[in-house]
């Protein structure tokens, strides 16, 4: 005897191959389907809509086709509200608790559908009740006892970022791609129009910068992007700041001067020299007022009045006194920076872009640029729609970006 649920597809589903992906689960997962309903949107500014009949053997079978449905964005065709349960302590989810994915969430609360705030993947959904109810996403560690979190997959639907027919625009070639080349300076300049248009719209651009970005020379034409406004917050390491104070103080980074690429007399000492000036002088922002910091990334944000997050790490040298140590104050920490953000540029690391990643809800539109495939491919894929990645050199790229953003004004 077989076991049956109802579900629906809705949106640009031929187009995003959504309704392709789907049939596949359900077959890999042993279950079987039946159409039961099908419109096809005839314009590229009509949807599509489909209903399947979904069977299985047996329930816990058809539960786990319908689970990995959902993540794609098949929602029940009968929805009913959903279950909450109250957390039974601080940092204690109930057993079963709907665990996010990292696109826009909707929880059926007394008939009506509530947007859930703060999107991010791999959070408790809790629901506050009241004239206004409201649902939002809350960590692990945030939780308190008496929290009503939303359970199983009743009255949840989740809506994936659609590959519209219209693929026009300044985001239009922000569809998920990896492009493996030389620096292209035609998608160098839809990139530029891209943060053009964000700060149009009145948006905020973030940069998650790696150290590599200063070894390679392009500390001076980021520091450019912060200083006209281009980039509004920056998210990076303890390594990232050294790297930068150390090019302002000793003229070399990594004890090597980026200019001539000699390596000064010394120079291996020149990192741990700046990080003690800055100790001594009590912070970033202290030795920019004092003059120590001249120049740089660092010095354009505290000039500018551009807020940073440096989290650090087990192997940061001082580290630097702006560094946030505390792991899980550096995650709220970048977690509260990267909820304000309509555009990220994923700038040559990988365990800082995965950690913003991981914050970011799925229609905050990324640009991943590394040297290295394999961490593009990994940034793409935890994903977000609106995204699009570059293999290339950093110290060429910034440069290049830079040149489009502000030599055609």
């Amino acid at each position: 005897m077989t076991v049956s649920r109802e579900v629906e597809l809705e949106g640009h589903i031929i187009d995003s191959g959504m309704m392709q992906s789907c049939f596949g689960i359900i077959m890999d997962m042993g279950g079987s389907f039946s159409v039961e309903e099908f419109d096809i949107g005839r314009h590229k500014d009509e949807e599509s809509y489909a209903r399947l009949l979904v069977e299985a053997d047996d329930m816990d079978t058809l539960q786990s086709i319908v689970h990995e449905l959902h993540q794609h964005g098949v929602n029940p065709s009968d929805p009913k509200d959903a279950t909450l349960v109250p957390a039974p302590d601080d940092q204690v989810v109930p057993h079963g608790f709907y665990s996010t994915t990292n696109h826009p969430t909707f929880i059926r609360h007394d008939g009506e559908w509530v947007e859930v705030e703060d999107m991010e993947m791999d959070c408790a959904v809790v629901v506050e009740d009241g004239d206004d109810p409201t649902a939002k996403t809350k960590v692990l560690n945030a939780i308190e006892e008496g929290d009503m979190v939303v359970t199983d997959e009743t009255g949840i639907k989740v809506q994936p970022p659609e590959r519209p027919r219209d693929s026009g625009g300044a985001f239009g070639f922000m569809q998920g791609g990896v492009s493996s080349e030389r620096p292209s300076e035609s998608t160098i300049r839809k990139i530029a129009n891209a943060i053009k248009e964000t700060k149009k719209e009145g948006g905020k651009v973030m940069a998650v910068c790696g150290p590599a970005l200063i070894h390679s020379g392009a500390r001076e034409d980021l520091a450019r992007l912060v200083r006209e406004g281009y980039v509004d917050m920056l998210s990076a390491g303890n390594g990232f700041a050294v790297h930068d104070i150390e090019r302002d103080i000793y003229g070399t980074s990594l004890g090597m001067d980026t200019e001539s690429l000699d390596h000064p007399r010394h120079g291996h000492k020149h990192h741990i020299y700046a990080i003690s000036e800055v100790i001594r002088e009590g912070g970033i922002e202290a030795a920019v007022e004092s003059g120590t910091i001249e120049s740089g990334v660092m010095y354009e944000c505290v000039d500018n009045d551009r807020p940073f997050v440096l989290a650090g790490s087990i192997r940061d040298d001082g580290p630097l006194p702006d560094t946030i140590t505390d792991a899980v104050e550096a995650q709220n920490a970048i977690r509260e920076q990267a909820h304000e953000a309509d555009m990220v540029l994923m700038l040559s690391t990988l365990l800082h872009s995965v950690a913003v990643g991981n914050c970011l809800p799925s229609t905050t539109r990324v640009v991943c640029v590394d040297i290295n495939p394999a961490t593009v491919t990994q940034l793409l894929d935890r994903g977000s729609a609106q995204a699009v990645g570059m293999v290339t050199d950093i110290g060429t790229f910034v440069p290049i970006l830079a040149e489009q953003l502000m030599d055609e004004e």
